[in-house]
């Protein structure tokens, strides 16, 4: 497979997690599209590294990109946890009334 299809796939990775965010109907919506992003990155990572890259550069910063995305994720679950246990609703404008 060319390096193009790689990256025609990680841009419509891309473009669905900015879409995602955008639409932010519910907090976990919003935490699915920034892993899509992520998970865009990496592909481009290991595509040009297979590609263009001698080293393991590429699988490197796809593998720190895991660990970050893991942590992330449980950071963030822990944080929609306590603001759905503060409101009853993973609405991200509910979230708004912490600032009052």
């Amino acid at each position: 497979m060319a390096l193009g299809a790689y990256v025609a796939v990680s841009a419509a990775l891309f473009a669905l997690g900015l879409v995602t965010i955008a639409a932010r109907r519910n907090i976990l919506y919003v935490l699915f599209g920034i892993e899509m992003i992520l998970n865009a990155a990496n592909i481009n990572f290991v595509a040009f590294n297979r590609f263009n890259g001698d080293g393991m550069d590429g699988r490197m910063f796809a593998i720190f990109v895991i660990i970050l995305a893991a942590a992330e994720a449980a950071v963030a679950l822990a944080i929609v946890l306590n603001v759905y246990h503060l409101f009853g609703s993973t609405k991200p404008s509910d979230a708004d009334l912490l600032r009052e």
